[in-house]
């Protein structure tokens, strides 16, 4: 782990969106830049927030969340994407990125934090397990369109 001092910030203009593309397209690679950026701002319209963690002007982790509310867990922060730049894996980006968003949820008055993360994921799942993370659920997905 690093001892860097990352910037966390939200992108709002779609400079910054473009910005964060080259590492969240690692987690989601069938977003071209086009895309992802027509995506992400169609998406928060309906709350959805991008952040990322920054150094030296180059963005190591993106982060996709929204402040939600259902009748299973009250008000909770969810996260949609989190990804870290595969070469820039283990140096704090994503543990300040992920630490920063339990915060702002609790900031936000939110009871939990939640994400989804793919069966196949072995290193995300040992790095949510560190952050103190619990596996509570399991999700259910089925295809509507072929």
């Amino acid at each position: 782990m690093g001892d860097h001092n990352f910037t966390i910030a939200h992108a709002e203009s779609v400079e910054s969106m473009q910005r964060c593309h080259p590492v969240m397209v690692q987690l989601r690679p069938h977003l071209s830049l086009a895309d992802f950026t027509v995506q992400v701002q169609r998406q928060m319209q309906a709350g959805y927030h991008l952040a990322y963690a920054e150094l030296s002007g180059c963005i190591i982790s993106v982060a996709g969340y929204r402040i939600s509310e259902n009748l299973y867990s009250g008000r909770h922060l969810y996260i949609d994407d989190l990804v870290t730049d595969e070469a820039r894996r283990s140096t704090g980006a994503g543990s300040a990125l992920f630490d920063y968003l339990v915060h702002l949820g609790k900031e936000e008055g939110c009871k939990e934090l939640h994400l989804d993360s793919g069966v196949q994921r072995f290193g995300a799942h040992r790095f949510y397990l560190a952050k103190r993370m619990d596996i509570t659920l399991h999700h259910f997905a089925m295809k509507l369109t072929k």
